[in-house]
């Protein structure tokens, strides 16, 4: 049997969007998406804070599963708001055409 292809953010994005579509009672992306933004936010909000923790203690484990849960809830947070992982692709390599000081500056933030 082949090797199967390396799981990739868009293959995720990609998952997301049909399931986002599919209004299947049964689908957890289907749910998320039905509460609209704010909730998708809110969710995405709170996996970060716990990734964050898992990083801050040390806990590589932890970290692993609570970057996916970012990652996951990110790329609903996204479709729900009609943003591409493309276009976010193209900010990042935008972005890093110079060095991060100088894109921070740019930007007007501390």
């Amino acid at each position: 049997m082949p090797p199967s292809p390396p799981f990739t953010l868009e293959t995720l994005a990609t998952i997301v969007a049909e399931r986002a579509e599919s209004g299947d009672s049964g689908s957890y992306t289907a749910a998320l998406t039905q509460k609209g933004a704010a909730h998708c936010a809110r969710k995405l909000g709170e996996e970060a804070v716990e990734a964050a923790i898992a990083g801050a203690i040390g806990d590589r484990d932890g970290l692993r599963a609570e970057a996916a849960d970012v990652l996951y809830h990110l790329l609903v947070l996204l479709n729900v708001c009609g943003v591409s992982l493309e276009s976010v692709q193209e900010e990042l390599q935008r972005r890093t055409q110079q060095t991060g000081l100088q894109e921070k500056a740019g930007r007007g933030t501390t």
